[in-house]
């Protein structure tokens, strides 16, 4: 059975972005890099997390290059996805540490000896300045684009609810590791929760306007 197939029988794909090919034959037409991002909000992966793990490693087995992105900056700022309120700010130092034990956990899931490799996004957003990163990825979206997403929209209807200028960057910060592991590493899938949709798109959204539409990138939640 084909890896699409065999992940829709097991009831995995919820959405998948459209393309030319489509998702499922751009699959089959070679060795692909695939990436899933895990926020260190803890020090320990949580079982919200298991199903995009395991979507990694059916991948791998599959022949595809795998890239588990542990989120040390990202993990500064919060995903307001799925949240009703603001989440508590982390120190730098209880990232590192939540990073550090996240890690040991995903190698003990994935094979990265094989065709797997664990990056952290704070290696290159921390080498970021602040106007460098409105003028490359700030300007490649409107206001009213990011209103849109799920994880904006839903805490803004939410009575009493609102976000902060932090969490609502926080699409462009994913957006933005998409872009960079796609230039580095040719990434061209990202996988992720239900909940991660809208970061999801937002992120081929940069690399399309980023490449003047050439590159062939997708996005796949998982049902979970």
């Amino acid at each position: 059975m084909k890896l699409f197939d065999e992940l829709q029988a097991r009831g995995l794909v919820h959405q998948f972005s459209e393309g030319e090919p489509s998702l499922p034959e751009f699959l089959e037409t070679g060795s692909r890099c695939v990436y899933a991002g895990f926020d260190p909000t803890a020090d320990s992966l949580h079982v919200g997390h298991l199903i995009p793990i395991l979507g990694l490693r059916r991948f791998q087995r599959a022949g595809h290059k795998v890239l588990a992105l542990a989120g040390g900056a990202t993990g500064l700022v919060g995903d307001p996805s799925g949240k009703s309120a603001e989440r508590n700010m982390l120190t730098r130092e209880e990232l590192a540490a939540n990073v550090a034990a996240i890690k040991g956990q995903l190698e003990r899931l994935l094979d990265f000896d094989g065709d797997a490799e664990l990056v952290d996004n704070l290696d290159w957003t921390a080498q970021v300045s602040f106007l460098d990163f409105l003028r490359d990825v700030g300007k490649r979206f409107t206001i009213n684009t990011m209103l849109r997403k799920d994880s904006v929209k839903n805490r803004l209807e939410r009575e009493g609810a609102g976000i902060s200028f932090t969490e609502f960057s926080y699409m462009l910060l994913q957006a933005n590791d998409f872009l960079h592991l796609h230039r580095t590493r040719g990434c061209q899938l990202q996988i992720g929760g239900s909940d991660q949709w809208g970061n999801i798109t937002c992120g081929t959204e940069l690399i399309r306007r980023s490449t003047e539409g050439d590159a062939q990138v997708y996005g796949m939640t998982c049902r979970c």
